[in-house]
């Protein structure tokens, strides 16, 4: 069996710190699975992109290995995407959320994640492109969508998931709407008020498993639900469709999907990235068709637990 070499790029705060508690067991792992590894420990923001950008530049490893939560995938993701040499990446969900892992079925639990790395069993997908940032997740706008990086780190580290709940209830008080206009290729121009914008390209967003039921990660193209302007109760309401996959039917709801969205706006509009600042609009999102390999189970079916 021929060694593999892999650059391992983890945030050693990701998840209450897990990754530096794992650390040895995992890389002995890898190694007793044929995968030779080198470490990348982050050091701040905007770091896991450039650790990645050099991984591929060099030319030297096989394969890259994100561990962390989406935050961190998302920074590799970035350093990746517009190199011509892009090796297959592997994911470590040890994160406080690991949308995306969810989404392709890898295991939460960091033996079945590396096992599914050794196997070396990986599957194309797309990535989404947003002016010149790239995410694989999701892409939003409006005031809620803003909530993700308003929550301070520490305290993600510290409470976990529930963090997000509380910074999203204090915002839901604060709901306002946005006067926004769409351009999607192949479907049409839409020109209103909306609370919100979401640009799927998972079905898995910010653990709701249904926002887009029928969103795949090699299709080519992206879901994109706008949510139009509506009151607190019936947001509410709306919420709890979405649990349940019943939102689409909504009128406060608009659903298509496309490969290209033009969105403009009058006002200041931040964009949000795969749960990460994104800057602001105007954007133009578009997608690259199965632009990266992830290491996923072969099967098909859903490991993560």
């Amino acid at each position: 069996m021929a060694i593999k070499r892999a650059r391992l790029i983890y945030n050693p705060t990701s998840g209450r710190e897990e990754m530096k508690k794992r650390l040895p067991d995992i890389l002995q792992r890898l190694e007793q699975g044929g995968i030779e590894t080198s470490c990348h420990a982050t050091i701040g923001e905007g770091d896991a992109t450039l650790a990645a950008a050099e991984a591929a530049d060099r030319g030297y490893y096989d394969l890259i290995i994100a561990a962390g939560g989406d935050g961190t995938l998302y920074e590799v993701i970035n350093g990746l995407t517009s190199k011509p040499n892009r090796p297959p990446l592997g994911i470590l969900p040890v994160g406080t959320t690991n949308d995306f892992a969810r989404a392709m079925g890898i295991p939460k639990h960091w033996e079945y994640a590396v096992d599914l790395i050794v196997q070396q069993y990986s599957r194309p997908i797309d990535v989404g492109k947003a002016n010149d940032r790239y995410f694989i997740n999701i892409a939003g706008g409006g005031s809620l969508t803003e909530l993700t990086y308003d929550v301070p780190s520490k305290l993600k580290t510290m409470i976990g998931q529930l963090a997000y709940y509380m910074k999203g209830m204090e915002k839901m008080t604060r709901l306002r709407p946005t006067e926004l206009t769409f351009q999607a290729a192949g479907v049409g121009e839409f020109h209103d008020e909306f609370m919100m914008f979401l640009i799927c390209n998972s079905n898995s967003v910010g653990g709701f498993e249904r926002l887009a039921p029928d969103s795949k990660l090699d299709d080519g193209l992206l879901d994109v639900l706008l949510i139009r302007k509506c009151n607190l109760p019936e947001f509410i309401k709306l919420v709890t469709l979405a649990l349940r996959g019943e939102h689409l039917n909504d009128p406060h709801v608009i659903h298509f999907r496309t490969n290209e969205l033009k969105v403009t706006t009058p006002d200041y509009v931040q964009i949000n990235l795969d749960g990460e600042y994104g800057g602001v609009l105007p954007c133009t999102f578009s997608v690259l068709p199965s632009h990266l390999r992830i290491f996923a189970d072969e099967t098909g079916e859903s490991t993560y637990r």
